[in-house]
């Protein structure tokens, strides 16, 4: 009988190939477009960055204009949507490789209870969409005060630390 020797570390590797070689062909296998074509499907980077004040987001959209987006905020979802349009109209014509991609887009954020919805504000420039969403004001405690007694002369007392304990007296005639 033979004896094979076993290296984790090679399997590894297959492993690792296998599921490099099935992501790639799932996100960049060229798809049939309306009209035939094949296309690519195409998912925006986007950046969230966290500020003392506010949730910024960046996203990279080249090409498109402002009139191309749009942005939504809906049950504490905000959805940036849109739709780059293919550079090229003619199938036929010199194309030798096509390789940027186009058609339509959405990306969706869950975003924290209380958010503002009328203070979230967009702005683009070259290129790049910034959205800032203000953080929601923190829920603080609230401190109740407490009354004593009844009648004319009330006093109010306001979250203090504890009197010390009372000391137990027994009953007279118990031993």
């Amino acid at each position: 009988m033979a004896l094979i020797r076993w290296e984790p570390a090679a399997e590894l590797n297959t492993i690792q190939s296998e599921m490099n070689r099935l992501f790639n062909s799932l996100f960049d296998t060229p798809t049939r477009g309306t009209t035939g074509e094949a296309t690519r499907r195409w998912i925006p980077a986007m950046d969230l960055v966290e500020t003392d004040d506010h949730y910024v987001l960046h996203a990279d959209l080249p090409g498109l204009s402002e009139q191309d987006i749009s942005i939504e905020l809906e049950s504490g979802v905000l959805t940036i949507s849109g739709e780059r349009k293919a550079a090229h109209t003619d199938t036929k014509g010199g194309y030798r490789r096509i390789e940027r991609s186009y058609g339509s887009f959405a990306r969706s954020l869950t975003l924290p209870d209380g958010v503002n919805a009328d203070a979230v504000q967009a702005s683009f420039d070259k290129g790049v969409l910034e959205v800032r969403i203000p953080k929601p004001e923190q829920i603080k405690p609230r401190k109740v005060t407490i009354s004593v007694g009844s009648g004319a002369h009330d006093e109010v007392v306001e979250g203090r630390e504890s009197a010390p304990a009372a000391a137990v007296r027994e009953p007279a005639g118990v031993a």
